[in-house]
């Protein structure tokens, strides 16, 4: 299984589907999870509501500053 690419405390941004209304904002990695399938999971939380989501790692990108 490839390596985690994001770390905790990480700030990324949400890009992909996620089934749900997500309020648009930078996140904050909590911690990285097992792996759903083929691909690495990770703990979110908005910045923004401070509400936390899982997502999959194609679904995130890094922010720059």
């Amino acid at each position: 299984m490839a390596e985690h690419k994001f770390k905790a405390g990480q700030s990324v941004e949400l890009r992909g589907r996620m089934g749900t209304w997500v309020p648009p904002g930078p996140f904050s990695v909590v911690r990285p999870l097992p792996p759903e399938g083929r691909e690495n999971q990770y703990r979110l939380k908005s910045k923004r509501d401070g509400h936390e989501r899982v997502a999959i790692e194609s679904d995130l990108a890094p922010l720059t500053a």
